[in-house]
């Protein structure tokens, strides 16, 4: 499953906003993958955006949704959103750009899958963190985050962008259609300083429209980890690598960037 709409407004409002309400005045914005349109939509309700770079690899998904999402069709239409179909590894590398947000909108690391990569410290390091502007924040999906799956690879997507970033926070939310309690991490050489009553006076500063999912508290709340989950990230050695990755097997979101 890649999203329902009676619920998925929590998985892309958790995605897009932190990073953006964090960042003191986030004007370009990249995301790899979001084929469907949700994650640029929410970007593009940010006020402070002036461009938005969406390279999803599949041309297909990306038309379908075009087409059928209605919720989403005024984001395609945006003279802000500039959609490229590529892969979002080689679109990075030729970009001469740099970005105050990266989103890795991407499918969970699946073995033989082409996403696994984009979850590597060597692309972290070598593509992904050049690409950032000063004060750049990157977010990244990051799988499953429940008691009994969240060392799949949550854990592990965390504690590499942790040798690559100064500040890295974890957050999760429970997805009622993907059954389970999902991680986010977010990540930038900044520390992440806001607290409750900022973030709610950004939220009203900055994005067109009320949240439906997300305010100042709840989001200081949900990177607070149960103990199990929050051992587990402090214990974590292991690091994403194209010869050691770890994978999930039998389930995750769809499309890839």
């Amino acid at each position: 499953m890649q999203s329902t709409e009676v619920d998925e407004f929590i998985y892309h409002e958790s995605l897009i906003h932190p990073p953006l309400l964090f960042h003191p005045d986030p004007k370009r914005v990249f995301i790899m993958g979001g084929g469907e349109g949700s994650a640029a939509r929410e970007v593009l309700r940010h006020k402070t955006v002036e461009r938005v770079v969406m390279c999803d690899i599949d041309e297909e998904v990306v038309e379908f949704c075009r087409t059928y999402l209605t919720v989403n069709r005024d984001a395609f239409q945006s003279e802000k959103l500039d959609l490229v179909i590529n892969d979002a590894r080689a679109e990075l590398e030729k970009s001469r750009e740099k970005y105050d947000v990266i989103v890795g909108d991407l499918a969970d690391p699946v073995e033989g899958g082409p996403c696994y990569q984009l979850y590597t410290k060597s692309f972290y390091d070598h593509v992904l963190e050049p690409k950032l502007a000063d004060q750049g924040i990157f977010v990244t999906q990051a799988g499953p985050a429940g008691v009994l799956t969240h060392k799949e690879v949550f854990s592990s997507i965390y504690n590499t962008l942790r040798h690559v970033f100064k500040h890295v926070k974890a957050y999760t939310a429970h997805l009622p259609s993907f059954a389970d309690t999902w991680g986010w991490v977010m990540a930038s050489d900044h520390p992440f300083t806001l607290n409750a009553q900022q973030i709610d006076d950004r939220i009203v500063d900055r994005i067109d429209g009320d949240l439906a999912y997300l305010s100042g508290e709840f989001l200081i709340s949900s990177t607070t980890l149960n103990k199990s989950v929050s051992l587990s990230l402090l214990n974590e050695t292991h690091v994403y690598t194209e010869d050691d990755a770890r994978f999930i097997y039998g389930h995750g979101r769809a499309h890839c960037a």
